[in-house]
């Protein structure tokens, strides 16, 4: 599944934050909407640096006003993106555009 057809999660779907946090390797976390236009315009960028790094868990959660996950990791824009390794944030991206700038934050990890 690409990252244009992948669902986002719901909240009870969604990963809990200790589970988050125990998640070993790469996992990079988007949180946004279906709705979002910012969410659907940055999928391609997101699809196209996936592409081309190496296979790593990720992980789309629906975020929204009391959503427990978005929340503690202090998300305000959609898409943001949370890059961890081994559950410690390493890289974070807000409203990426570019695919370039997805794929130099998943080279840092």
């Amino acid at each position: 599944m690409t990252a244009l057809t992948q669902p986002y999660l719901s909240d009870i779907e969604a990963p809990s934050r200790a589970e988050v946090d125990a998640l070993p390797g790469l996992t990079l976390l988007e949180f946004g909407t279906t709705w979002c236009g910012h969410c659907r315009a940055a999928q391609p960028a997101l699809a196209q640096a996936l592409a081309n790094h190496a296979p790593l868990r990720h992980i789309k959660v629906e975020d929204g006003p009391g959503r427990a996950l978005g929340r503690s990791f202090r998300v305000k824009l959609w898409p943001t993106l949370v890059l961890l390794r081994d559950g410690h944030e390493v890289a974070r991206l807000v409203r990426p555009t570019q695919a370039a700038d997805i794929a130099a934050a998943l080279n840092t990890a």
